[in-house]
């Protein structure tokens, strides 16, 4: 069966182009997976951004010069050469914006496996691991679009309280989150909420969106970018999903001495990312710093052990799901095509925070 592929150019990711390929033969000991669904968000947009800086262009080779953003989302085993897992079988994972993915499981249990492909060792072993959800404990069948619209941006803000929290939020009284109304940035101050309630959460977010950010009520505090101003200079730490240079200077140029901590995380604001991420050396206040969530994701896993991290991710992912039920409305596109326009609409800065994309290739 011929595979599709969405190809963006790695030169310009304002450009992405349909491909077909024929698939070799299944590998001894591999798995072939047909892509069922997955969900594209400003999460797959800061994928590409820092492909080349962080890798995320190794995991799913393309052409030269071409690359495949990765997505999260589920898959059905078509084709297996590896005895412990069957055909029908359905996973959720990390996977290409394509219809199919051949993977080597290794580490099975009945949970998940982590794909053993080559040339995917050399990145963060958090990217590798898929979920069997026939035995999986964060599974919900009703809440599946929930998972992969929500879940790594959930799990990313969960990890950031949890750092900041075990650095006293570096003295800080208040956090000020960058594109607000993003799916991380809103994880984060869900989490926040539970677990460090004594934390002023203030949102900044652009003028159109200032209503559905306060409608959300995981804020303290909703500012739009220009009204900066209006912002307490109490001690404050920043965490910027937007990528914004030009609002990352204001924010630390206003802040001055009361800023105790800049982290920068994702990069919605692809046109105005000015020399990209952490290119910014002569700010005031403290340098900012780049949150690689995989690395705090295995510390947490050493320090609790798997068993608790994933209960206490658990409970607090339970209590956000309360927290945003309603204000994203799902919307379904069939067809790799929309998933293509999708992505070309979020590079060019068309996000609709209210809705949720899930494609079904």
């Amino acid at each position: 069966m011929t595979v599709q592929q969405v190809h963006v150019r790695r030169d310009d990711l304002s450009k992405a182009e349909m491909a077909s390929i024929e698939p070799g033969p299944l590998a001894d000991g591999a798995v072939r997976l047909a892509v069922e669904s997955f969900s594209v968000t400003s999460n797959n947009i800061t994928y590409a951004v820092v492909g080349e800086m962080v890798g995320y262009w190794n995991f799913f080779p393309a052409p030269s010069g071409l690359g495949i953003v990765p997505m999260w989302g589920h898959a059905r085993v078509v084709e297996s050469n590896c005895p412990d897992i069957a055909m029908g079988e359905r996973v959720y994972g990390y996977l290409p914006m394509g219809t199919q993915l051949d993977v080597i499981p290794g580490k099975i249990s009945a949970g998940g496996f982590t794909d053993m492909t080559d040339y995917r060792q050399p990145m963060s072993p958090i990217y590798n691991q898929y979920a069997r959800l026939a035995a999986d404990p964060e599974h919900d069948p009703a809440h599946e679009a929930e998972r992969m619209i929500f879940g790594p941006l959930f799990k990313t803000g969960f990890l950031i309280e949890y750092f900041m929290r075990g650095q006293d939020w570096f003295g800080a009284s208040q956090v000020i989150l960058t594109s607000a109304s993003s799916k991380t940035a809103m994880g984060l101050a869900s989490v926040a909420r539970q677990s460090s309630p004594g934390i002023k959460r203030i949102g900044l977010t652009s003028a159109g969106n200032v209503d559905f950010v306060k409608g959300t009520g995981l804020y303290d505090e909703v500012v739009a970018y220009g009204d900066l101003g209006s912002i307490a200079k109490a001690p404050s730490v920043s965490v910027d999903f937007a990528g914004n240079a030009g609002l990352l200077r204001q924010i630390h140029e206003y802040l001055g001495d009361s800023l105790k901590y800049s982290c920068l995380v994702g990069v919605t604001h692809i046109d105005e990312r000015g020399g990209g991420i952490g290119s910014q050396t002569d700010l005031p206040g403290p340098p900012p710093t780049l949150f690689f969530a995989p690395d705090h994701a295995v510390a947490l896993f050493k320090e609790l052990g798997p068993q608790e991290a994933g209960k206490r991710m658990a409970a607090a992912w339970h209590g956000f799901l309360s927290s945003v039920a309603g204000s994203v409305a799902v919307e379904r596109h069939r067809g790799l095509e929309a998933a293509r326009r999708t992505y070309l609409e979020m590079v060019g800065g068309q996000v609709d925070p209210a809705k949720g994309i899930v494609i079904e290739p």
